[in-house]
């Protein structure tokens, strides 16, 4: 039996992997979907202080709480911020990270510095004209959008610091969204589409869905299938 612990991107919040989470459950596998502070069904806990360390504590607190041991750690989208720096402080109760269409933060990179001027711009804009300065609106307008909550500006402006040596020894996973486009998001495709080359470049376990940003939501039971595969 395997243990997995699902992290959500911007504007997310742990309800999105109940599909995937109840699907793992019935094949035997212990599945832990946290939703970060200031997001989902803790909206009401945001705050101009809700920067990246708060959500690296949402994750390591899961896990020692719940005393979780050799865990297959996912971060998708800007998540993979978060599970990076989980590695950081917790290494000795990971077996594997998994970055879900998303672009690898190195040392001393915030989210920001990622993603690329275009996008930083729109949603610094954002922020400050609709956002009170300190929370980003959801910038898209699906059918549910009155419903998500603003995404805190900290959380993705701080950067991370990667100085662990165990760390780096953790076997990692990334599964690229080939559906999207480089021009995706204001040209943040491009930069996923680079982050998945160079994954595979260096030998990482690498895998592929023909989906948009979002697989999990898009083709459940496909994915569900690849994570499987890790097991």
């Amino acid at each position: 039996m395997a243990t997995f612990v699902l992290v959500h991107g911007g504007w997310g919040g742990g309800s999105e992997w109940t599909p995937i989470a109840r699907r793992l459950w019935a094949t035997g596998h212990e599945t832990y979907t946290p939703t970060l502070t200031g997001l989902g069904e803790r909206a009401h806990l945001a705050g101009p202080n809700t920067d990246l360390a708060t959500h690296v504590q949402d994750v390591v607190a899961v896990l020692e709480c719940e005393d979780l041991r050799d865990v297959i750690l996912l971060g998708h989208s800007s998540g993979s911020m978060v599970v990076t720096s989980v590695a950081e402080r917790v290494p000795e109760r990971l077996a594997r990270l998994v970055y879900l269409d998303t672009i690898i933060p190195a040392d001393g990179q915030s989210w920001f510095d990622l993603i690329g001027e275009a996008a930083t711009d729109f949603l610094l804009e954002l922020a400050q004209n609709r956002g009170d300065g300190w929370r980003i609106p959801f910038p898209f307008a699906p059918p549910d959008a009155d419903r998500l909550p603003c995404h805190p500006l900290a959380s993705v402006t701080k950067p991370l610091a990667i100085r662990n040596p165990v760390a780096t020894t953790l076997p990692r996973t990334f599964v690229f969204s080939t559906g999207k486009g480089d021009d995706w998001f204001h040209g943040i495709g491009g930069k996923i589409a680079e982050a998945a080359r160079k994954a595979r470049t260096a030998g990482w376990d690498y895998r592929e869905l023909p989906t948009g940003h979002h697989p999990h939501r898009e083709r459940p039971e496909e994915f569900t299938a690849l994570l499987l595969q890790l097991v």
